[in-house]
């Protein structure tokens, strides 16, 4: 048994590279902007257009020929006035997304679904509430010297491992579902499929 994942998402590769689990990545190649728009235009919650897109990438990759288990990721952030936040075009972009966020609590949506034999056979949705503090201008400008372009590929604008903890006054929800993945359900069930030892 084999898993892929269908991104090339450098944080959910090390996550599961530190995880142990033997993995290949294949990137998705799907038009994310395209898939937001129809499933905003169909009404899908935040939570679960992380899950459809998701879905849409591990069915994308499975679609290849790929054998085994094919795991499909995405994460949304959810504004409180409803708004989703997608990565930053530019920095101008990413400024813009530190503003929005400044004083309230957004939550973050990480979802995972695998696909075998052309079809989804498990699917985990976590959610985490990221409380961000009041962000003054300088401390934006600041940390967007720091931390930009790395950042560019990060929806919401953060990376919780390194400087994107200085954004937060509380957290509450799982490191690893922050980092994108919700990791140890999905390590319960690589462990069923027998892909881990139990």
């Amino acid at each position: 048994m084999t898993l892929t994942l269908a991104s090339q998402s450098a944080s959910r590769r090390a996550m599961l590279t530190a995880a142990g689990v033997p993995h290949e990545a294949v990137a998705a190649l799907v038009d994310e902007d395209a898939a937001k728009a129809s499933f905003a235009a169909r009404g899908l919650s935040p939570r679960d257009t992380a899950d459809a897109l998701a879905e849409l990438k591990a069915a994308k990759v499975a679609s290849l020929g790929v054998p085994g288990l094919v795991l499909g990721c995405d994460s949304i952030v959810a504004l409180p006035d409803g708004r989703l936040l997608d990565k930053p075009v530019d920095r101008d972009d990413a400024a813009a997304h530190l503003r929005a966020m400044s004083g309230t609590t957004h939550e973050l949506y990480s979802a995972a679904v695998i696909f075998e034999g052309g079809r989804a056979v498990w699917r985990h949705i976590d959610r985490a509430r990221m409380s961000v503090r009041t962000l003054s201008d300088t401390f934006i400008d600041r940390y967007l010297d720091a931390e930009w372009p790395v950042i560019s590929g990060c929806v919401g604008c953060y990376r919780i491992e390194g400087p994107g903890v200085q954004l937060f006054a509380r957290v509450d929800g799982s490191h690893f579902t922050i980092l994108g993945m919700p990791l140890l359900p999905l390590l319960d069930y690589l462990r069923t499929r027998g892909l881990m030892p139990a």
